[in-house]
């Protein structure tokens, strides 16, 4: 059964496509606070911005949608003057979403093991595991992708089943390990994460939001992980190139 939470975020993304002025029912826009550093607070109302952005066109369609405590969680596409792959986080403070934080990617694809960057999994099962499968997943992003241990990587992922996203990776676990363990001035893809901000969960599938850098390039990484029997099973990411703060359109940062 949707919760109303979810019910109320799908219809807000979807309303973008449809411009549905009661789609934002669900915001507190007096409260509501934009992480998105390219999104000006307060220039326009949602409603008015989505019925602008509706008569271009737009298709939203939510992957997946998930609920944990006070935060919603959604993988999303994107089809607007181009195509974009994206992750929407937004808290709710008494019935209404306050604040937002998104991860938006061009699309890409399909990789090398042909998968596409949202097909896969949607099934939100384990429900009495959402605590475990988060702190296995916040054990994994620390030793393995902060602190760099890749020799570790065999312990949280099921090579055998494996199943990857990443339309610059494979199902090939080795992919994964050489772009951690890749230096900045090699011709291949380098992956430097350096903080997890949050870690979002419910059943199955676990959400984690990191900072970081890719090719020295200051980013951050949304990433999306199945698990079966505590492995992770399958694995769907966006990153974003984060620009200087100068040309931020408000000041509430991206983390």
């Amino acid at each position: 059964m949707t919760s109303n939470k979810k019910s109320g975020i799908t219809r807000l993304l979807k309303g973008i496509e449809t411009g549905e002025p009661d789609s934002v029912i669900v915001v507190n826009e007096e409260k509501y606070i934009q992480h998105n550093p390219q999104t000006q607070e307060g220039s326009e109302g949602l409603a008015a911005l989505f019925k602008r952005l509706s008569k271009t066109s737009p298709r939203v369609n939510l992957v997946r949608v998930f609920e944990d405590g006070d935060f919603v969680f959604a993988h999303t596409e994107y089809d607007f003057a181009s195509r974009n792959i994206g992750f929407e986080i937004f808290r709710f403070e008494d019935g209404q979403a306050v604040e937002h934080w998104d991860n938006i990617q061009k699309r890409k694809g399909p990789n090398l093991s042909n998968h596409s960057m949202v097909d896969g999994g949607v099934e939100i099962i384990d429900v009495d595991r959402t605590e475990a499968n988060r702190t296995r997943i916040k054990s994994f992003v620390k030793q393995v992708l902060v602190e760099g241990n890749t020799a570790a990587l065999e312990n949280y992922i099921d090579s055998y089943r494996y199943v990857e996203h990443n339309p610059s990776m494979s199902d090939d676990v080795d992919t994964l390990c050489s772009a951690l363990s890749a230096q900045p001035d090699e011709t291949s893809e380098s992956i430097d994460y350096q903080h997890c901000h949050r870690i979002l969960a419910e059943g199955n599938f676990v959400l984690s939001v990191c900072e970081g850098y890719v090719n020295q390039q200051h980013s951050s990484f949304y990433d999306l992980y199945r698990l079966e029997n505590e492995r992770i099973v399958e694995h769907w990411d966006t990153r974003e190139s984060i620009a200087p703060k100068s040309e931020w359109k408000n000041d509430n940062g991206k983390f």
